[in-house]
């Protein structure tokens, strides 16, 4: 049986979804397609079509989309990108822009 208390707090609690970031590789003229196959396929799960049609919009059009993350997600994947890059001697770089 709910009491007053659970009906009020029923009524005063609205529940939000978080924000979602939509994270972006970019293009540059150094990085290999590769590694950029790799990095899709490793950092965020893709299968080798879906990695490999990824990498052809990046470097058609200068960015492709990676995924769509809450902020915490998104920014973890960023810094294993760039961990990853940088390891292996790239400039490759990830962003993210809220959806």
């Amino acid at each position: 049986m709910a009491t007053k208390f659970d009906v009020e707090l029923d009524e005063k609690t609205k529940l939000e979804f978080p924000k979602r970031y939509k994270v972006f590789l970019l293009n540059d003229d150094y990085t290999s397609m590769d590694f950029v196959v790799d990095i899709l396929i490793k950092v965020f799960h893709k299968n080798y079509e879906e990695a490999e049609r990824i990498m052809l919009e990046i470097h058609k059009k200068d960015k492709g989309l990676c995924g769509v993350y809450t902020y915490e997600i998104a920014e973890t994947k960023i810094s294993q990108v760039h961990k990853k890059a940088k390891d292996n001697g790239y400039p490759l770089k990830a962003v993210m822009e809220e959806e």
